[in-house]
């Protein structure tokens, strides 16, 4: 992965773990020398495990926020056996994506901008090209998925719920 990306080490632990511990989501930090438990794609990609969210110092915000978001979305049933593999559908795994973006602003230090191009150089391709237009003009489905799901209101604000 580009080291390029926004990584934990530069902000502040405390509030990404605020953030997720909202929707009872914890954040364990992993020693930099071992591998990242639960992680996906390995290397410094962050992880899941029930509900515990794994990630390193140099684990990728982006990340962080993309696995969280996939816990979110999760079906209770699929949430409470959840281990390394969080998609279930397409539909979803792009709700993850919608919802890591809105998240970003909630982190001191990223924000949307940051996330969008993180997302960008991390090689998320959407029909657009890029995450920017993706999210701007072509993620209605999305949208409305999470609000249908109690994830977002109306305004496209979190709830701070998981999906029910």
């Amino acid at each position: 992965m580009t080291q390029d990306v926004l990584r934990l080490s530069e902000i502040k632990l405390g509030e990404i773990k605020a953030l997720l511990l909202r929707y009872g989501l914890a954040v364990q930090l992993v020693e930099q020398d071992h591998p990242i438990p639960g992680s996906y794609w390995g290397d410094d990609e962050a992880g899941l495990i029930a509900d515990v969210l794994f990630a390193r110092s140099d684990t990728p915000v982006h990340s962080i926020l993309h696995e969280a978001s996939h816990w979110i979305t999760c079906s209770p049933t699929r949430r409470a056996n959840l281990h390394t593999d969080a998609a279930d559908n397409q539909l979803e795994e792009n709700a993850s994506c919608f919802l890591q973006i809105i998240l970003s602003d909630f982190v001191p230090g990223m924000g949307r901008d940051r996330a969008l191009v993180d997302m960008d150089h991390w090689g998320y391709s959407f029909r657009l090209g890029n995450a920017k237009d993706w999210f701007s003009i072509d993620a209605d489905e999305e949208k409305n998925w999470l609000i249908t799901h109690g994830v977002l209101n109306s305004k496209l604000d979190p709830t701070f719920r998981v999906r029910s």
